[in-house]
């Protein structure tokens, strides 16, 4: 990259007059007339933006003489580093429609995947199950390893950029099946060599899911195991939690252990106390994670900006049914002793599993969003409790039959948290943000199925009613929490930044304006107030529509090895590598 410009503001800095041959520097863009954020937290500057091919090369004074091949006016818009979805689950929707519209419509240029499950590594028993149970969304599984998958979806062409943490539950699927046993040692020996690989391929570190089988039924010694594997070259741990209700606290001691055994960072997926008896733990739980972070321990968390959760109607289920997979929990339910068991379990207050219909407090709070059954999709948008009682049943014999006849877990949403324990959590300094949810349109495929407003609304609702409305923090620290507080905790180079040498993800957006539309009874609203957005120096996103580009590349992770590892394919591992598209080296 040419020093030129950098000389150039220098001189300005100074004081110095420029050289006439200095004077008008030419560039591919300009962004002109923004307020611009660099991510740093820092107030903003009024500068100019100029970019050559897919890297920020200068922050000029406003109005300079430079000139470029296309001038972006932000007529004193926001201008920002494009947006981190640390919790995304776009992996399928991106598949299907690589524009990830309902995300990149509220700025999101990173997608970050791998909540306990991920897209590689795969044998071909977890290729099978993959295509049987897809529901609306349908596609080829052209992939087995995780690098493969990030290489695939920059081949076929997807709009944000995208990153992904190695699932704990897959590795243990991957060598365990779904049951609940435990690994030998050379069983484990096997899954941290699947982590290791996995981080050679660009994974961030490894990501775990334990409220839901088969990871619930994983010892910490195995979760420790795995973490170390990852640790080894400078990767993370992410979990969901054992529990974030009754045990939460020992369960985020468990977490926090995980970091100061490795030494690496280790993160709260969606940090939240669950369920009104619980919620007096939230402070509790940052309390702890404060004092962590004073021992020197890299401890965060990251949050959706909503009160209500979402997963699946078998988190309404033990533990032990399910254990196997789908196949063999339907079949045990279809057993009359053991559906009387679970019966009893689901309507016992004193159980020791995490029933989130218990802790949403009614069944009336239990929202069904997504059925894979034609038969079952007009129920979509319907409560639990208004299910059963057209269906002339309990509540719980309701779920179970839903989740038989759907032939899939089924969607639903679970309203768990409090308002304050949202606003207590997203204040502090070390929280991000993550959907939680899937990037897609409002139309086609994606209007078969429901979803949760935090699909289309997260980071609207964040900059728009929390930072702006009620001002949990100035504009700049809520910018931050969306970009450099994720890429410096996850080891991501050159992103998450509005500086020289970094990678020209852009954002440009209305602060008085920017807002969520997304509701419970109508999640599939776009959010507005973003006009403008760049990926890797492409716009993608002009004027607030889509410009049909999809420059996403693969983000890498502390471990990556480089282009053509294990036979990677050279062109696709050349576009998402170090120079262009990696991290953390």
């Amino acid at each position: 990259m040419s020093r030129l410009p950098l000389v150039m503001f220098a001189l300005f800095l100074a004081g110095d007059t420029m050289p006439a041959a200095l004077a008008a520097p030419h560039f591919e863009l300009l962004v002109r007339n923004g307020v611009v954020y660099d991510g740093s937290g820092a107030p903003a500057r009024m500068v100019d933006v100029a970019v050559r091919g897919d890297r920020i090369a200068a922050l000029l004074p406003a109005g300079s003489a430079a000139t470029a091949d296309r001038v972006v006016d932000a007529h004193g818009q926001a201008v920002a580093p494009g947006f981190i979805n640390v919790l995304s689950w776009a992996n399928e929707s991106l598949i299907v429609d690589g524009r990830g519209l309902s995300d990149t419509k509220q700025g999101v240029t990173l997608e970050i995947f791998g909540e306990g499950w991920s897209m590689g590594p795969l044998n071909a028993r977890m290729k099978a199950d993959t295509l049987k149970m897809q529901g609306d969304l349908h596609y080829a599984v052209e992939w087995t390893s995780l690098g493969e998958y990030l290489d695939y979806l920059e081949r076929r062409g997807v709009t944000p950029n995208v990153a992904s943490f190695v699932g704990a539950t897959t590795v243990r699927i991957h060598e365990l099946g779904e049951d609940d046993v435990d690994p030998d040692p050379a069983q484990l020996e096997r899954m941290r060599g699947l982590v290791r690989e996995a981080m050679a391929e660009g994974a961030l570190g490894v990501g775990s899911s334990m409220i839901y089988p088969p990871a619930a039924y994983a010892e910490s010694a195995e979760i420790l195991a795995l973490a170390q594997a990852a640790a080894e070259s400078g990767g993370g741990y992410i979990s969901h939690m054992r529990s974030e209700a009754d045990r939460f606290l020992e369960a985020l001691d468990e977490t926090i252990a995980i970091a100061r055994a490795t030494g690496q960072r280790a993160e709260a997926y969606h940090l939240k106390a669950a369920g009104e008896k619980n919620w007096p733990k939230m402070a509790q739980a940052i309390a702890r994670i404060d004092a962590a972070r004073a021992e020197g321990l890299p401890v965060s968390a990251d949050m959706y900006a909503y009160t209500a959760g979402a997963t699946m109607l078998t988190a309404t289920l033990p533990p032990w049914v399910q254990a196997g997979g789908y196949d063999a929990m339907v079949a045990r339910l279809r057993e009359p002793p053991v559906r009387a068991r679970v019966l009893a379990e689901m309507r016992s207050p004193d159980a020791d599993w995490e029933n989130l219909r218990q802790l949403a407090g009614s069944d009336a709070r239990v929202l069904l969003i997504d059925f894979h059954n034609a038969k079952l999709k007009p129920l979509t948008g319907r409560t639990l409790a208004d299910v059963a009682r057209e269906r002339g049943t309990t509540p719980e014999d309701a779920a179970i039959d839903l989740i038989v006849e759907d032939g899939s877990p089924v969607g639903a949403a679970f309203f768990l948290m409090s308002e304050d324990n949202v606003e207590l959590g997203l204040r502090q300094p070390w929280v991000s943000l993550g959907s939680d949810a899937e990037s897609s349109a409002a139309e086609g495929v994606f209007l078969q199925s429901s979803t949760h407003p935090r699909a289309y609304g997260n980071v609207a609702r964040f900059l728009g009613h929390y930072v702006r409305d009620r001002g949990l923090m100035p504009l700049e620290e809520g910018i931050h929490r969306l970009t450099g507080l994720p890429a410096a905790n996850w080891k991501l180079r050159d992103r998450g930044c509005l500086q020289p040498g970094c990678f020209a993800d852009i954002v440009v957006f209305d602060p008085a304006t920017i807002s969520d539309h997304a509701t419970y009874a109508s999640p599939q609203q776009y959010a507005t107030g973003v006009s403008q957005v760049f990926v890797n120096g492409v716009q993608v996103l002009r004027d607030g529509e889509h410009t049909g580009a999809k420059p996403g590349r693969a983000v890498r992770g502390p471990g990556w090895r480089g282009a053509g590892w294990r036979g990677a394919p050279a062109a696709a591992a050349g576009a998402a590598g170090q120079p262009s598209g990696a991290s953390g080296k």
